[in-house]
């Protein structure tokens, strides 16, 4: 079986740690979107790793990880983290595979996403400034450099002069030398192309004889490109249509898909963000739950759970089931409170507005649900939860319309509830 995991919320909602988690399940995990803007925050064998290109299940010795066509690519942050991964000794040899077709980050994008975001003044979208945008925006305009076309070192020429030409047009301040570039691409070829094949065709062949794939999702629902609350959004397609243009797969290759949320939610950079919460409650829970970004190390928005937001991943992605994540983040609190939905000039709304200035003017409808004082941190079985956590959990799958089939209690792998009996029970070793 084939499943897709994916972010349900604005991103950083714990995908590494479920990807991770369910690795030996699988044969092949495969990157369709995203670049090194992603952070898949894994703690395994003592260590913490983040991990930003190469998937979450790399950390699992036999498992092929597959960088699709979806994701944009940094060399050198590549090579920085495969290199990181090693040292603390995990062997990538030929497990690892890297899409010709994938498009390269190179270093006039880093320029241009810095130049783009300032000239925005106080439009700016909150990116990470690593030139993903950038390079999307090469890609979709037809003047990308992808990794099969660093084996032709004469178009590879025409194509950076041509692209660093524009760059020193547009940055007056400094002159950018194509040579440099190609010298520095010319470098990072000789280290990949071992990696380097056609990912299409070695996943039609994975399937064929019945290898397991789990396709792995960075950012989150809300953060896609055409589906998120745009123009506060990331620049690749995070929901589940992604995985097939992302890897060149079919819809019938994908037989589930598991949305990743965290039992509150949080969101980094700008936009809206209906039921955040400001002042102690909200660093309370940026505290306890840690939100700082893997990458970045920005501090997170925090909020209550907004079902409104979730109940749209579901339906956008066709969710069969949740994986709940830090829910021992909400330990110790008398009560808590779950946006049901949205209030906006006295009417109310149950979906989630297209248009984000409609839903920067929503107020949060709440529902009051008891907390709990006894601890969910590293609880591994549902009935040890206490009974207001477990009301709580119950809740949401009422009003989300899906099942919590995981419930993460903490970050290390086995601090995870996998209920048996769910509608996604199958697809998980106990």
């Amino acid at each position: 079986m084939n499943i897709a995991v994916l972010g349900a919320q604005w991103g950083d909602e714990g995908k590494g740690k479920i990807v991770d988690l369910l690795t030996p399940n699988f044969s092949v995990v495969c990157r369709y979107q995203g670049g090194h803007n992603a952070g898949h925050t894994v703690y395994a064998n003592g260590r913490k790793f983040v991990l930003r290109l190469l998937p979450s299940g790399i950390l699992h010795d036999g498992i092929t990880c597959v960088i699709g066509n979806g994701v944009v690519v940094d060399p050198q942050a590549l090579f920085a983290e495969i290199d990181e991964v090693s040292a603390a000794g995990v062997r990538i040899g030929d497990r690892l595979i890297i899409s010709d077709k994938a498009h390269l980050i190179l270093p006039y994008h880093r320029e241009l996403d810095l130049l783009s975001e300032a000239r925005r003044g106080e439009r700016k979208i909150g990116t990470t400034s690593r030139g993903i945008g950038p390079a999307y925006e090469d890609k979709i305009a037809r003047r990308g450099v992808r990794v099969g076309d660093l084996a032709n070192r004469e178009a590879l020429r025409e194509a950076v002069e041509h692209n660093v030409a524009a760059r020193n047009r547009i940055i007056g301040d400094t002159t950018m030398d194509p040579r440099r570039v190609l010298d520095e691409l010319q470098a990072a070829w000789e280290r990949m192309s071992p990696w380097v094949t056609d990912v299409s065709l070695f996943l039609a062949r994975a399937r064929a004889v019945g290898r397991p794939i789990m396709f792995e999702g960075a950012q989150g629902t809300l953060l896609d490109i055409d589906h998120g609350t745009y123009p506060y959004v990331t620049s690749s397609n995070a929901t589940v249509g992604g995985v097939c243009t992302g890897l060149g797969v079919p819809p019938r290759a994908i037989d589930g898909v598991l949305g990743v949320a965290k039992a509150y939610t949080t969101r980094v950079g700008e936009g809206p963000l209906p039921s955040e919460l400001t002042g102690e409650l909200g660093n309370r829970l940026r505290e306890s739950g840690q939100e700082f970004g893997a990458v970045t190390g920005r501090p997170r928005r925090c909020g209550w759970y907004d079902a409104v937001a979730v109940r749209y991943a579901v339906r956008i992605n066709g969710l069969d089931a949740l994986a709940l994540t830090k829910l021992d983040v909400l330990d110790g609190l008398p009560e808590l409170q779950v946006c049901t939905s949205y209030r906006i000039r006295g009417a109310s709304l149950t979906e989630m507005p297209g248009d984000v200035a409609q839903l920067a003017a929503c107020e949060p409808v709440y529902e009051t649900i008891a907390g709990w004082t006894s601890p969910t941190a590293g609880v591994r079985r549902y009935e040890e939860l206490p009974r207001e956590a477990r009301a709580y959990v119950s809740r949401l799958e009422e009003i989300t319309g899906v099942p919590a089939a995981i419930i993460s209690t903490g970050s290390a792998r086995e601090d995870t509830i996998i209920r048996q009996g769910s509608v996604a029970a199958k697809w998980f070793a106990p």
